[in-house]
């Protein structure tokens, strides 16, 4: 995700304060609380959606053979018992009954973030750690969570934490050659599929 402020509002706000105030806000709009603060953030590029679109598709389309009982979905609400942070996955596997009306979510299986240089700068208020290690960090507390997914949009590279019973798995993955094998989501396919149609890997034009 893009981590470039646009807006922080004063004052410190609890998670259900915080969810109260997200639903007073339009839906095109994009907030998450970081330790207490409330930002929103910049339009993603369009590289980053077009990954998140592709890592969405290749997950369903797996999911739809392998565990239908599941979901990927873009942009959706969880709720991770993360204390005063509600980071906002770009790309998550959920169940996949889900009410009409309904915007969070308590149990999500895997977690993507798409990130860039500038996910480098933003730190945690109050400490050293880069937003996106919090993010990492938190998802990978979240009991039900199997996978976490790092992916940079500026080249072909992602980290990759697998839960193996109680353990965490870590490996990272470089080219677009490189296998990214999720097994509990059916998902076998080269890193370079997730970069289809961005700069990095363009299409190819008809002739």
């Amino acid at each position: 995700m893009g981590l470039a402020l646009q807006d922080r509002r004063s004052g410190r706000m609890t998670g259900a304060e915080f969810r109260l105030f997200q639903l007073s806000r339009p839906d095109h709009e994009r907030w998450e609380l970081i330790a207490g603060a409330p930002v929103m953030m910049t339009p993603p590029t369009i590289a980053h959606n077009r990954i998140a679109a592709n890592l969405d598709r290749l997950l369903n389309d797996a999911l739809e053979s392998h565990d239908p009982s599941r979901i990927a979905l873009q942009r959706t609400g969880v709720e991770l018992g993360s204390g005063d942070f509600r980071p906002e996955p770009d790309v998550c596997v959920i169940d996949a009954g889900f009410a009409q009306d309904q915007r969070f979510v308590e149990r999500v299986y895997l977690l993507a973030e798409v990130v860039s240089a500038s996910d480098e700068v933003l730190a945690v208020p109050g400490t050293q750690e880069r937003w996106i290690e919090s993010k990492r960090r938190i998802y990978r507390a979240h009991q039900p969570c199997e996978a976490v997914l790092i992916i940079r949009q500026d080249s072909l590279e992602a980290e990759v934490d697998l839960r193996i019973g109680n353990d965490w798995q870590s490996s990272t993955l470089s080219g677009g050659e490189a296998e990214l094998h999720l097994p509990t989501f059916g998902l076998q396919c080269p890193l370079g599929d997730l970069s289809d149609g961005t700069p990095l890997r363009p299409r190819k034009r008809r002739t």
